[in-house]
């Protein structure tokens, strides 16, 4: 199984910006996409978006119009753009590859995006 490698976590005020990646080798193919999931302490993992291997976007309700996902098949890499950062996004962001011809992935380690107010 493959596990993806997240970066690009850190701290934010409300209203800003982080953009976080996602890196695993089968994103250089056409065959995978990948999903982002979020722990926040005390709560269940949520989906937060994804990006099939064709390229579309979908986005969890409570990030829509905020978040941004996209794939660079060159550098094996998703990343999550996120804008007008609330509180409420705090939480250590997870990704692994999707697709019915992409090697299956577990997920990642994480990389924690903390937003205070």
């Amino acid at each position: 199984q493959v596990q993806p490698v997240e970066s690009g976590g850190g701290s934010a005020q409300a209203g800003g910006s982080l953009r976080i990646s996602c890196r695993a080798p089968g994103l250089a193919s056409i065959a995978c996409g990948a999903d982002w999931f979020r722990l926040a302490p005390g709560m269940q993992r949520e989906w937060v978006s994804s990006i099939t291997a064709a390229g579309a976007g979908s986005y969890a309700d409570a990030v829509q119009g905020r978040f941004t996902i996209s794939k660079d098949r060159a550098k094996a890499t998703v990343y999550l753009q996120m804008n007008s950062l609330k509180p409420e996004d705090t939480a250590m962001y997870s990704c692994k590859t999707n697709g019915p011809y992409c090697p299956v992935s577990i997920l990642g380690q994480g990389t924690q995006v903390t937003v205070s107010s």
